[in-house]
């Protein structure tokens, strides 16, 4: 509505600060205690008028007002034309458009038509007739409301009979009410995305502001003024170009649009179709896409449009394409990074940089990949892997004296013992013989091979020989010989005949060839 005209004094107050004492128009605001705006209107009439100072302090406040505001010849009302109020709402929701835009449109064809201040009362006094829903103004392709419906949807079981509830995801546009309805199965994570995926796609385009309710798979946290969103949430969002705020706790009016698509689904779907029996997900998505086609050619009740020809002069124009790229699914998941530098996920365990040990990282799981991310930055990255207990391991992840082991191979390791002798080659042998895998022993024929730094190549030899004799195959006993001295001392004739001739040893070759088969 047009604001109350201000008292003769004070626009010639106005006049004053302006032409005389060059006062901004902010100055005069504030002085004068009244909007900016207000002081640019009074302005601009003075000037159309052609008045100046101090011509105007000679005027009278009737004469003043007389030529500031001149009289038009009144008309009778039912001479007027009545402004197309459905017009004015539909118009009012295209971006940049306002009351007084249409009202100049409007004086244009009706040159004997209502002033602005009684263009508004009308179209307000119309507006407040509305349902709710209605009367909320919302831009063209800005919003698109979703929600759960309360309702759910039966499903038996062809073979045992047995039933259970398939749940109704509702979606609407601010601007045309358009309305999109899809069931699922479940309200997890990867249900409720799908349906904004389906929802996007069912609209043609990409609205501005996504307005969910404070669903869990929504935001992980609600809060009245910074809501937690969920990570897979976002992406979903900004892949599709738009922003997530969600409606605020205990604010029904933020939500009203859904709340009321959510009804209208209930009525007109649901209840339509609580007669039949459905035995499978997707045909009762048949059936809901028959009525959601029938809801959406529907006329409301007070407008002569209906939700499909709203959309489509209004929503479909100002909504964004589609990206090219399909979104990708990918679940967001917080872990600890063990004392391995490796973190689990689905009971397989994939490294990070060794540094992060004991950190939180995320975990963002694709169908095909897993990363790592650190304070919002990629440390890791590798394909999915679903055998659990495993490990899968980046070189680059690991220490330098980690990365010096991971270079060593059984058979590497057994030529380079044989270069101290038969004794340490064949005892090397026989340790990674009597592991399960040959790398469980890589640490105890390292151990035995750098004994050399400690003591002379002959005596880790002879003490190689002595624990083939007793059978000792492990780093702790060549040690222990070594340490003792036993090295040096003679065992029994029985004891050393045909010490080194092991029928069981299979040599370096036998390695080479186990190499070449799991490569």
């Amino acid at each position: 509505m047009a604001a109350e005209r201000l008292s003769m004094r004070t626009i010639k107050e106005v006049l004053r600060l302006k032409w005389v004492l060059k006062f901004t128009g902010q100055q005069i605001a504030q002085s004068c205690n009244i909007a900016r705006s207000t002081v640019k209107e009074y302005l601009e009439r003075a000037l159309n008028a052609g008045l100046s100072w101090p011509v105007v302090s000679d005027l009278d406040d009737g004469q003043l007002e007389s030529i500031l505001f001149p009289s038009t010849p009144p008309v009778p009302s039912e001479q007027r034309n009545l402004p197309a109020m459905e017009y004015i709402h539909k118009e009012l929701r295209r971006k940049g458009v306002t009351l007084r835009l249409l009202w100049l449109e409007y004086r244009h064809s009706n040159p004997q038509g209502y002033q602005y201040s009684q263009f508004c009362l009308l179209y307000r006094r119309w507006y407040d007739k509305l349902d709710v829903s209605l009367r909320q103004t919302h831009r063209a392709g800005e919003k698109l409301f979703v929600d759960y419906a309360g309702q759910t949807i039966p499903i038996t079981d062809p073979v045992s009979g047995q039933t259970r509830e398939a749940y109704l995801f509702v979606a609407a546009l601010g601007a045309s009410s358009y309305t999109f309805a899809w069931a699922s199965l479940s309200q997890d994570l990867p249900s409720w995305i799908e349906a904004h995926v389906r929802a996007f796609h069912f609209m043609g385009g990409a609205t501005q502001i996504l307005v969910p309710d404070n669903l869990k798979n929504g935001v992980t946290r609600p809060c009245y003024y910074e809501p937690d969103i969920n990570p897979t949430y976002y992406e979903l969002a900004r892949h599709f170009g738009a922003v997530i705020i969600p409606a605020r706790v205990r604010s029904p009016r933020d939500k009203a649009k859904v709340e009321s698509a959510v009804l209208v689904a209930e009525r007109w779907i649901l209840a339509a179709l609580r007669n039949h029996s459905f035995f499978s997900i997707g045909e009762i998505n048949r059936a809901i896409a028959e009525k959601l086609e029938e809801l959406n050619n529907r006329k409301f009740q007070r407008i002569d449009a209906s939700r499909k020809s709203l959309y489509e002069t209004i929503d479909r124009p100002a909504l964004k394409p589609l990206p090219a790229c399909a979104f990708e699914y990918a679940e967001w998941k917080k872990a600890r990074v063990n004392i391995d530098y490796h973190v689990e996920f689905d009971g397989h365990y994939y490294s990070v940089p060794y540094q992060l040990v004991k950190e939180q990282v995320e975990l963002r799981v694709t169908a095909g990949v897993v990363e790592a991310f650190f304070k919002n930055r990629r440390v890791a990255g590798h394909p999915r892997s679903h055998i659990r207990g495993a490990h899968t391991t980046l070189a680059e992840h690991m220490p330098k004296s980690h990365q010096k082991y991971l270079q060593w191979t059984p058979s590497r390791i057994v030529e380079w013992a044989g270069k101290n002798g038969p004794n340490t080659r064949n005892l090397v042998e026989a340790i990674m013989e009597k592991r399960k895998h040959p790398q469980q022993g890589f640490r105890s024929c390292l151990g035995i091979i750098r004994l050399k730094k400690k003591y002379s190549p002959e005596r880790v030899e002879a003490a190689c020989g002595r624990a083939l004799i007793l059978k000792a195959y492990s780093y702790k006993s060549v040690e222990s010989i070594l340490s003792n001295g036993l090295d040096q001392q003679m065992l029994p004739e029985s004891s050393s005949e045909k010490s080194i001739l092991h029928y069981n040893i299979r040599g370096r070759e036998y390695y080479r060839q186990k190499e070449v088969e799991n490569a």
